[in-house]
């Protein structure tokens, strides 16, 4: 007899239909599992016979076959399990075939027959959705962030046991609802941070400003101890609240890696990834023997800090090059492609020399060698690619012991919120929504210059020998600070305080 259910697979960050079927036949005691599987997967043989035993079916002796199908899809993971469990009791006469119709299943099976949870449910859930499939069976662990998906029915089950009754007498459960909008609602814009904490500092706090609101990347450079880290911190604070549509697409990511909390039905807030200087190309972007987003693509649209940036190994830095460019990376593999999404925003921060104090020659005793040695660890092209380079200069006592109320983050955040209004109106028909997503051609059509600024442009361009892409990206730059004003002309103030933000091009950094 032949049983058929469906699961899923996941291939990258998208989830592929998996066709469970089972064949009991005649012939000497065997269970086969077949259909490129990884090993995680062929190991399921061992776990769901035994959680059968344990739950009171005992298969009959014979030949037992398991494919899953499509052949020439590599399968991995452990949330095959109770299809594979269910699609031999429909083998064996103990399931009606008709009772699983329009059901999708995931998880894995512990050996007494409890259901575990497994990684990345909510993107194969809303791929089930997307197939027609009326109702999903989960683990309990996994309930809240598959309730998440909308046009499917999600059933959490904590043994095989209920399963099968449930598989029996569906309408003996109710589905678990959680209304996705509502939940974004409720989740007010909460941090621990606030831009008023922070004294002084007023030139690095107005280019945070203007990278946040045109979602620039930017560079804070400065000794220890001026305030990047905190600065760099404090740059969520400061941002518009998510869409739901981010915050699904954040979610369906940190639920594939195995980061969303098992109490968490969504994440609510934009992405804060802080990676250790030492981290591995392939953590920074994503790779792997069966290939994982890294830290770039967790960070998306949120933000990426790279703290010490010089300290980084150069060729970790240099394949954050095209995700930058790109807004995503692309993995190639003999099999497959994975494409893994990385629309994220670069902060970033260093000292200017090995001991930090450079060009404060009272304090440094560092070589002009030893500075252009320990600036070169940063190459131009990943330089170029950064549209703020901002000095953090040191603090003075008078500033720490400052009373006066600084600027708080629900300000800067209600300004940043004005121009980023601006230019999703002014996108609309583009198909981008932030100043640092402009081609050329569209930074042709929206950012017009008069002659005045045009001149100021090009002595710029010639006095600081910027490529072309660090003249593109000053033009976007002056763009967003115009926005910030509400102005619809770019002026040569606009343009002069973007020039104030190639610190590195200055020749005191070269």
């Amino acid at each position: 007899m032949l049983g058929k259910v469906y699961s899923g697979a996941l291939s990258g960050v998208d989830g592929v239909l998996v066709c469970v079927e089972a064949d009991a036949g005649n012939g000497l005691p065997q269970f086969d599992m077949i259909g490129m599987l990884e090993k995680s997967v062929t190991e399921a043989r061992e776990r769901v016979r035994t959680a059968l035993k344990n739950t009171g079916y005992l298969l009959p002796a014979g030949r037992y076959t398991i494919n899953l199908s499509p052949a020439d899809l590599k399968k991995h993971g452990n949330a095959f399990d109770i299809s594979i469990a269910v699609a031999v009791l429909i083998a064996t006469g103990d399931v009606v075939q008709e009772k699983t119709d329009g059901v999708f299943m995931l998880g894995e099976l512990s050996l007494d027959g409890k259901i575990r949870p497994v990684d990345g449910v909510l993107p194969l859930v809303m791929m089930a959705a997307e197939m027609g499939f009326k109702s999903v069976i989960v683990p309990h662990e996994n309930g809240n962030e598959a309730s998440i998906a909308s046009g499917i029915d999600v059933y959490p089950f904590t043994d095989l046991r209920e399963v099968i009754d449930f598989l029996d007498n569906r309408n003996a459960r109710a589905p678990l609802k959680n209304d996705a909008g509502k939940v974004l609602e409720e989740a007010k814009h909460k941090s621990g941070y606030d831009m008023a904490d922070i004294n002084g500092q007023i030139l690095a706090k107005r280019a945070t400003t203007v990278a946040a609101a045109g979602r620039h990347n930017i560079l804070y450079i400065g000794p220890p101890g001026s305030g990047k880290t905190m600065l760099a911190k404090r740059f969520p604070s400061i941002l518009p609240d998510l869409t739901l549509d981010e915050a699904l697409e954040i979610t369906k990511l940190h639920s594939i890696c195995g980061l969303l909390p098992r109490d968490k039905a969504l994440i609510c807030e934009r992405p804060f990834r802080n990676p250790h200087h030492t981290t591995s190309m392939q953590a920074l972007v994503g790779g792997g023997r069966i290939p994982k987003p890294g830290e770039v693509t967790l960070a998306h649209k949120g933000i990426l800090f790279l703290d010490e940036l010089p300290e980084f190994n150069k060729q970790t830095l240099e394949v954050l090059r095209q995700p930058l460019e790109d807004r995503e990376v692309v993995l190639s593999r003999v099999q497959a492609s994975y494409h893994f999404p990385a629309d994220c925003q670069l902060v970033a921060a260093m000292n200017p020399c090995s001991c930090g104090y450079y060009p404060d020659r009272s304090r440094c005793h560092c070589s002009p060698a030893d500075v252009a040695r320990y600036l070169g660890r940063i190459s131009r092209p990943l330089l170029d690619r950064i549209d703020l380079c901002v000095e953090v200069a040191r603090i003075g006592y008078d500033d720490l012991e400052r009373k006066e109320t600084n600027e708080s983050s629900a300000d800067i955040r209600s300004k940043v919120i004005k121009a980023v209004e601006i230019q999703r109106e002014r996108y609309k028909k583009e198909n981008i929504m932030y100043n640092s997503q402009l081609t050329p051609g569209l930074i042709r059509k929206y950012c017009k210059l008069g002659d005045t600024e045009k001149k100021l442009l090009k002595d710029a361009f010639d006095r600081l020998n910027l490529s072309a892409r660090a003249y593109h990206r000053m033009i976007k730059v002056s763009r967003t600070i115009a926005d910030l004003e509400g102005s619809e002309r770019i002026t040569e103030d606009h343009i002069c305080e973007a020039i104030g933000y190639r610190t590195f091009d200055r020749e005191v950094w070269r």
